[in-house]
């Protein structure tokens, strides 16, 4: 009866695991944990000698092979990165291509000229285009009027 019940709570983690992933979406760590978990229950089920231990060995194994899987044949995630405003204004002149400093939402950012044909006056008013780390992408005020 001891080695039933160790399937079937290996059973009962796994399917809460694996549907927790509906609810609370980890990026397929919990799926893989409760599919992982299944694995366990089937291996006691099959081989009742196995003891506890290692059975929690295996499923760390397992879930952990297959959180790295899973991230390998996954495409990578795309943090969406919303900005509050566009505007800004640039304090140093930002030459073709290059970079240079805007003020963006009352604080200093360094900043890249999309445009590799016109540079950016300083002082002049910008609109940013995107974010790239810590750097600012944007382009003259003059390039989108026209």
């Amino acid at each position: 009866m001891l080695l039933l019940s160790s399937a079937i709570l290996w059973l009962l983690a796994g399917s809460i695991l694996s549907l927790m992933e509906l609810l609370l979406p980890t990026a397929f760590v919990a799926f893989m944990m409760g599919l992982s978990a299944l694995v366990v229950a089937l291996v006691v089920y099959i081989v009742p000698t196995t003891t506890f231990g290692l059975q929690v060995v295996l499923w760390l194994l397992l879930s952990t092979g297959g959180v790295f899987l899973s991230r390998r044949f996954l495409p990578p995630a795309r943090v969406a990165k919303r900005m509050d405003s566009t505007e800004a204004k640039t304090l140093t002149a930002i030459p073709a291509g290059e970079t240079g400093r805007v003020l963006y939402e009352g604080n200093s950012w360094r900043a890249r000229c999309e445009d590799y044909v016109e540079a950016i006056a300083a002082n002049q008013k910008v609109y940013v285009v995107r974010r790239e780390g810590n750097t600012l992408v944007v382009v003259p005020q003059q390039l989108l009027n026209s």
